[in-house]
């Protein structure tokens, strides 16, 4: 992943996608990111769901949680849930991190019911009029527009089959939502979940559904694991991201998509072999180039102050590289997302970290950074999500009641009350 301000970065700002036809199979070569969707004629595309990726650490040895499943020849079934409704749909299919080409050899889009289990109306996804695409390593591509309507919050499952010698070598790890691999063969099609055998708790390559949608805007939310949503309960949507967008959609407001980008244990400055590429890297690819995005939610620096202090681990150390971070290093991090989101028009509200009973030290620098959100006016508005979760009588605190159990990530209750804990009215205005 590039730097934010590499030249590189600029360039794939600027070039454009180039896809050309190449036998049965749909090959595109194109720059490290290209969103073909944003400039389609004929309507406006805006994000309705995402999800970010992270490389796989590669080692002789990983732990059980860092084997990826074996896709090779198989169709995997992914479960996702729009944050806005629309009739046309494009999905898109990232293989940043990838070492060889992406094979899809089919892929369809269908109304989702339980489990793996699909309704029988089955949408086949095409990419430039073909059925299969090759996706180069380090490309990414949307695919054709699709009459297929979509509701928000209601699931659908996009099925892709894969190429017969197609690895994982990079997905977004804590998807907090249960997803299928089947048995070899082409299951795209099917609405059983008989061949569907296999369950994993991540995405894979799909990493965006747009929606065609003319007056709406998208709010991205990313960050680290609390953005992420982990110890929220599996498959039941209880993320702060979520909630929002359910909260969003209570007041009556059918024109706003959430979209959650954090991604578990990333950093706002270092990158890791575990937790993907530092936010200040990826929040171009990540935030920047989704079509629609007009405002942001900041969330993340509490594993930059955690993990300097961490102990080094033999083998595979996710928290390396140890870096030492103060409030300044924070701020001047901070500063650059801001000023990366304002060159785009797009505004971005800074969310003070949130209490994870931290020693002394620790706690003063989450104090100082929380301090500069609330006062520094580099923002375009604060989310208070650290007034939201403390003890009174324990700033340092989560409040039990918004206590997963490990001191650090709330529960269900406490997702909840980040949610409420946004200024519907902070959403509108322009960026600075």
């Amino acid at each position: 992943m590039c730097a934010l301000f590499s030249l590189r970065c600029v360039m794939n700002m600027i070039v454009r996608t180039l896809a050309i036809a190449c036998g049965a199979a749909f090959l595109f070569t194109g720059p490290a990111s290209a969103f073909a969707a944003e400039t389609s004629p004929g309507g406006q595309w805006v994000t309705a769901w995402a999800t970010a990726l992270q490389p796989i650490p590669q080692a002789a040895q990983l732990p059980a949680l860092y084997r990826a499943p074996d896709v090779a020849g198989r169709t995997v079934r992914q479960i996702v849930y729009p944050t806005l409704s629309g009739d046309t749909v494009r999905v898109h299919v990232s293989n940043a991190y990838g070492r060889t080409p992406l094979v899809i050899e089919a892929m369809t889009l269908a109304r989702a019911t339980s489990g793996a289990r699909t309704q029988d109306n089955v949408t086949r996804v095409s990419f430039g009029g073909k059925i299969s695409v090759v996706v180069p390593a380090g490309a990414e591509v949307d695919s054709d527009a699709i009459r297929a309507a979509v509701a928000a919050g209601v699931p659908y499952a996009i099925s892709t089959y894969m190429g017969p010698e197609q690895r994982v070598v990079a997905w977004h790890r804590v998807a907090n939502q249960v997803n299928y691999v089947s048995v070899p063969g082409n299951h795209a099609d099917d609405a059983s979940d008989d061949a569907y055998r296999q369950r994993f708790t991540q995405y894979v390559w799909v990493t965006g559904l747009m929606v065609e949608a003319p007056t709406a805007t998208t709010i991205a939310a990313i960050g680290d694991s609390i953005t992420d949503g982990m110890r929220s309960s599996l498959n039941q949507n209880r993320r702060w991201p979520d909630a929002f967008a359910h909260r969003v959609t209570q007041a009556g407001d059918r024109s706003i998509a959430v979209i959650n980008l954090g991604i578990s244990g990333n950093r706002l400055l270092s990158d890791s072999a575990c937790y993907g590429d530092a936010l200040q890297s990826r929040f171009r690819r990540d935030v920047l180039d989704w079509p629609g995005v007009r405002t942001v939610i900041l969330l993340i620096g509490i594993n930059d102050i955690n993990f300097a202090s961490m102990p080094p681990r033999m083998g595979l150390d996710c928290d390396a590289p140890h870096t030492q971070v103060t409030a300044a290093s924070l701020i001047d991090g901070y500063q650059r997302v801001i000023a990366a989101a304002h060159a785009r028009g797009i505004r971005v509200l800074g969310a003070t970290l949130t209490p994870a009973a931290l020693p002394p030290q620790r706690e003063s620098i989450r104090l100082a950074v929380n301090q500069w959100i609330r006062t520094g006016r580099a923002y375009d508005g604060v989310v208070d999500f650290d007034a939201a979760l403390r003890d009174p009588a324990h700033p340092s605190e989560l409040r039990r009641t918004f206590d997963s159990g490990d001191h650090i990530h709330p529960n269900d209750a406490g997702y909840a009350a980040m949610a409420d804990a946004i200024a519907l009215p902070v959403l509108t205005g322009a960026a600075r």
